[in-house]
């Protein structure tokens, strides 16, 4: 076990106790269900973007993307250009069209959206989609509860089960209080932390190995041991064996960017559409800036720690422990929880608010919401439940992050995705396309991630995504079920 450095509390406790408190100031501002879930669509443009940036990154931005460079070398920097392109095309191709529809049509989630494109009353689509983000949802939230126990494990010493435990109670009690608004501001402060120790912590790595030739020499006698090259983007894989199963299979980690509810939501919620432009700035300076060093983590983890690191997981937190003194080690330490929290809290409010929304408001009540102090009690009790559950399956499995986090990416991604850009730019879209896509990407990504012989063919994430675009777009072709409502026209005003 770990030992323990007393130190360590300083930095991290400051870090809870201003999560907590942002916590108990935003509950002041709950009073209605669309307070809770979007925040009163009151975002300005550097909270939406960075809080939609930090909850994009979950506990694998600073733990399972470092363990993957760690075990991986450059191959890992495949994933980040696809990234980045991903970010960049989802507020290009996404934010406008959906802040825009979704308030003209009072949406306040992904399925109250999918359900208003062809009148509202597709009680199919509301179910569907619930279904689909309650199951991927609570896997991922688990996700950051098994990253929550690892980081307290390899800070603190603590059991990882008791680490889980903390860090469910952490992240449900301020999304309890402050509901979507303690969410996004919580989000900004945690964001904008991890971006500094992205930055930080790998210089402060390489200063210690003496510059980056000490890196490409730890990293050498690495590959010398394993038999890989590890300065190399190919894996050593040549011709068709790289192109599919190295570059495209870590380029496709920017399709999943198209259908994360928790991120689309962030565009809904801005002030106004007009703000996209300067958050679409804001989200990929933060991209730029900060991706770059969750890669050269692990890289530098491989010099500092050595070669043998028995959980990949760790080496963010081991390295902070390893270069900075403990009271600044738990400070930077506070960046992988930030990464943890700000992606659970938000998938936690995207789960409740479907449950009550989706379901107890438009299907059970048939719109009739009731009393607003009572649908927020609803929500917050959903919250309860959804990281309950969360936290059965994450003590049920604990496998390494970066796997666990791509089958929960690729679910959600593919089954939401195709249908989402079509709703926005394809007239032709019918409610049958739509409960396709969101099938056969559920189906594909399930039998993908059971299935050696479909793995081994073509990597999960491109499957998925490309299978349900198809079905979408064929079924729609077909002119099965109603067609969408037509797209509404954009005021000039957006185009000034």
């Amino acid at each position: 076990m770990t030992s323990f450095d007393p130190s360590l509390l300083l930095g991290f406790g400051l870090y809870l106790a201003l999560m907590l408190g942002i916590g108990i100031v935003s509950a002041r501002r709950v009073r209605r269900l669309d307070d809770f879930v979007l925040g009163g669509r009151s975002l300005g443009p550097w909270v939406t973007a960075i809080s939609e940036r930090a909850s994009g990154e979950s506990a694998w931005f600073l733990l399972g993307l470092p363990g993957a460079a760690y075990g991986a070398g450059f191959t890992e920097f495949w994933s980040v250009i696809g990234i980045g392109f991903g970010i960049l095309g989802s507020w290009s191709l996404i934010a406008v069209g959906l802040r825009r529809m979704s308030e003209q049509s009072n949406s306040l989630t992904i399925p109250d959206f999918l359900a208003a494109r062809f009148g509202g009353n597709t009680p199919d689509i509301r179910v569907l989609a619930t279904v689909i983000i309650v199951i991927f949802y609570t896997s991922y939230v688990g996700v950051q509860l098994v990253g929550a126990g690892k980081v307290l494990h390899a800070t603190f010493g603590l059991d990882p089960s008791t680490g889980m435990i903390i860090g469910a109670v952490i992240v449900v009690f301020y999304t309890l209080l402050g509901g979507f608004l303690a969410v996004a501001w919580t989000d900004l402060v945690q964001g904008l932390l991890m971006a500094v120790v992205a930055v930080v912590l790998p210089v402060l790595g390489m200063i210690h190995m003496g510059g980056f030739s000490g890196v490409t020499e730890a990293l050498v006698a690495k590959g010398q041991v394993g038999g890989t090259d590890f300065l190399a983007m190919n894996a050593g894989q040549t011709g068709k064996a790289f192109l599919f199963g190295v570059m495209f299979a870590n380029l496709s980690w920017g399709l999943g960017y198209f259908g994360q509810p928790h991120l689309l939501t962030r565009y809904m919620a801005i002030r106004n559409v007009r703000d996209l432009r300067l958050g679409t700035l804001i989200a990929m300076s933060w991209v730029l800036i900060a991706y770059w060093g969750a890669v050269f983590i692990g890289l530098v983890a491989v010099g500092v720690l050595g070669p043998d690191v028995a959980d990949p997981d760790q080496v963010m937190p081991l390295l902070a422990r390893a270069l900075v003194p403990g009271w600044l080690a738990g400070i930077f330490i506070s960046g992988a929880v930030a990464a943890i929290m700000s992606t659970a809290d938000s998938q936690i409010m995207v789960a409740c608010s479907s449950l009550v929304e989706d379901v107890y408001v438009k299907l059970l009540r048939r719109g009739e919401s009731g009393r607003p102090g009572q649908l927020v009690f609803l929500a917050r009790l959903s919250a309860l439940v959804v990281t309950a559950v969360a936290l059965a399956l994450a003590f049920a499995n604990q496998d390494l992050i970066y796997d666990m986090v791509s089958y929960a990416w690729t679910g959600l991604g593919s089954s939401f995705g195709p249908p989402i850009l079509l709703a926005i730019w394809w007239s032709r879209l019918t409610r049958g396309g739509v409960l396709a896509g969101m099938i056969v990407g559920t189906i594909s990504t399930i039998l993908w991630k059971h299935n050696a012989a479909l793995a081994g063919f073509l990597d999960i994430k491109i499957a998925s995504f490309v299978l349900s675009f198809l079905a979408t777009w064929l079924v729609s072709v077909l002119g099965i079920g109603s067609r969408a409502r037509p797209l509404p026209s954009r005021p000039r005003e957006e185009t000034a």
